[in-house]
């Protein structure tokens, strides 16, 4: 990373959470926005844990290439945020997707270019932003590796190094697209059981039928995986269930602050992910089909 300036395409709880941490560190960030959104961004501004968090916008108009692009938006809205920061994207320009699902890189690759991609996953945080304020008390961290497995590569640790030394805690690993399928598994339960049972990670942290339904579905994504190539083994599964369990109860999961807020969810890149993936495989996943069920009544009632 010779350029070490960092763009941020929105400003979700991660755009917030990671950007902060960044600034806080040092690091040149830019926060990537249309003039509108800017302005709204400036009129509102952006707390984290209390603190304002003063926030340098970049519009498409003062694009210039960026070391490092971290895409921090919603799934609904990736397309969009490409054409935004399709500018700030020059030949050397690595690009971190921070979005859920195991999806996203391709289609920023599809647009950018491979050579661009890395892949990762944001796992462990529990932030939860009402309006323009951010709170957290677990930062979690960033997982990156290249798409095919393999030693990790000097870009990636590149990466790393610099994430690390700017106040964001990254690990770079060999097998980053069986990471990712753990990230998914993960969501697909702790997300969407939160949800449908509109509680918090409390809710899902002891025993009961919020828990239960949160790892019966995701050990129907463990035998998906499996069948996908991207074996998850029990003593990994076991990790990130305890995962869930160091999380603040009164914490909540995206899909869940979506709920509150009548915000259509990400429940097709969940259980309507793994539902349609396992009719391939003729695997059932009746959990998972009723949880995308459930999600789309409730949704239904906005």
């Amino acid at each position: 990373m010779e350029n070490h300036t960092v763009g941020i395409i929105g400003l979700g709880a991660l755009g917030v959470l990671f950007g902060e941490r960044l600034m806080a560190a040092g690091a040149d960030v830019r926060v990537i926005a249309d003039e509108a959104r800017a302005a709204r961004y400036r009129a509102q501004g952006v707390t984290c844990n209390g603190a304002h968090v003063d926030f340098r916008y970049a519009t498409p108009e003062e694009a210039q290439p960026v070391g490092l692009l971290i895409f921090a938006t919603k799934e609904s809205g990736l397309r969009a945020a490409m054409e935004t920061a399709a500018g700030f994207i020059g030949p050397d320009t690595l690009i971190l997707s921070m979005l859920n699902g195991i999806t996203s890189e391709e289609t920023i690759a599809a647009r950018f270019g491979e050579e661009n991609v890395l892949y990762c996953t944001a796992q462990g945080m529990d932030a939860v932003k009402v309006g323009p304020a951010l709170t957290y008390a677990h930062a979690g961290m960033i997982v990156l590796g290249e798409r095919t497995p393999g030693e990790v590569t000097p870009r990636v640790q590149a990466v790393a190094d610099f994430l690390n030394a700017h106040g964001v805690k990254a690990l770079p690993v060999e097998d980053m697209v069986r990471r990712q399928w753990g990230k998914l598994m993960l969501n697909v339960g702790v997300n969407q059981a939160v949800m449908v049972f509109e509680g918090d990670y409390g809710t899902v942290q002891t025993p009961g039928r919020p828990r239960d339904v949160m790892i019966s579905a995701m050990r129907e994504v463990q035998r998906l995986s499996a069948l996908e190539g991207y074996p998850i083994d029990d003593a990994e599964f076991d990790g990130w269930v305890a995962l869930v369990d160091t999380l603040s109860p009164a914490g909540k999961p995206s899909m869940r602050q979506d709920g509150e807020a009548h915000r259509r969810s990400e429940v097709e890149l969940f259980a309507g992910t793994i539902v349609r993936r396992a009719k391939k495989y003729g695997l059932d996943v009746p959990v998972n089909q009723w949880l995308y069920d459930t999600v789309r009544e409730m949704e239904a009632k906005y």
